[in-house]
């Protein structure tokens, strides 16, 4: 078979990506997810853009010190290594599989329709937001700690501000949502009101500004521990961003996470809850 014309210039062209979900990565409790950490370092191993693969070799050894080498270690390097590989053979299917498409319809057609993938989502959630009203919501968690939101909507360039200032500051404890769970929680609630089978993507951000103070629970700084901000304050959030856009009654808030293990492993798991009703049907238990 004849292999398409590959560009000749080193700007990449597609990035390919998974993300795992460690369930043991260190820390001060089995599972990484304790509930008392008040550093970042007692989540677990810190790492910070570590080359996992050099021109095609796993840097075995050396993800081995970085894992065993921190304050509070992972209690098993072996399965990490092995999620690790999982992770990397999705990466290189990946790129397979885009080589496989471009070569079959060309390089300017799937650009085409990556753009076009992207324009669609984002003029859905501007169809959205011309039937949004703008709104305000505070929410405070059981230790009192409070998330605000003031939603504005601009109908002339069919967009809307999501703006956290009033939400309360970093917390001592780990009620902590770093700024990627933050926008993962806006991108999760426009993406619901979006009633088209669309695929995830960036183009549902475009019509989206988003205010989060620094050093506020939702856009934290170091060495804020925040393992409870994926849990907890994403929730928080979510619920905030419903209450202000009147759509939809707040949920449990909680993920309820069971962790238990031992010297030598981990194991967590996420306990499902209600969810609350909107305008024209009822929430579920």
């Amino acid at each position: 078979e004849e292999e398409y014309a590959k560009p000749t210039g080193e700007k990449p062209l597609f990035f390919v990506a998974s993300r795992g979900h460690h369930q043991e990565i260190g820390g001060i409790t089995p599972g990484s997810v304790p509930p008392f950490s008040k550093h970042i370092e007692e989540e677990g191993v810190l790492i910070d853009n570590f080359q996992l693969v050099d021109r095609g070799v796993f840097r075995e050894k050396e993800t081995i010190a970085l894992l065993t080498g921190n304050k509070y270690p992972t209690r098993n390097y072996e399965m990490n290594l092995s999620d690790l590989r999982a992770q990397m053979a999705a990466n290189e299917r990946g790129v397979q599989e885009i080589h496989k498409m471009v070569k079959q319809f060309s390089l300017p057609v799937v650009q085409t329709y990556m753009k076009y993938v992207q324009d669609n989502a984002e003029e859905m959630v501007r169809k959205v937001i011309d039937a949004l009203k703008p709104g305000s919501f505070s929410y405070a968690t059981d230790d009192g700690c409070k998330v605000s939101v003031t939603v504005s909507i601009d109908s002339k360039t069919r967009s809307a501000h999501l703006d956290f200032t009033g939400t309360d500051p970093q917390q001592n404890s780990n009620f902590n949502a770093p700024k990627a769970i933050a926008h993962a929680a806006c991108l999760y609630v426009f993406r619901t009101l979006v009633d088209q089978p669309i695929p995830l993507n960036s183009g549902c951000m475009k019509p989206l500004k988003i205010t989060l103070p620094e050093k506020s629970m939702v856009n934290p700084v170091f060495p804020a521990a925040v393992v409870a901000g994926n849990v907890e304050v994403s929730q928080v959030v979510t619920d905030a961003l419903y209450g202000a856009l009147g759509v939809l009654a707040g949920c449990q808030g909680t993920m309820n996470n069971f962790t238990f293990g031992n010297s030598k492993t981990g194991y967590y798991e996420t306990i499902c809850g209600g969810s609350g009703a909107g305008p024209d049907f009822d929430g579920c238990d």
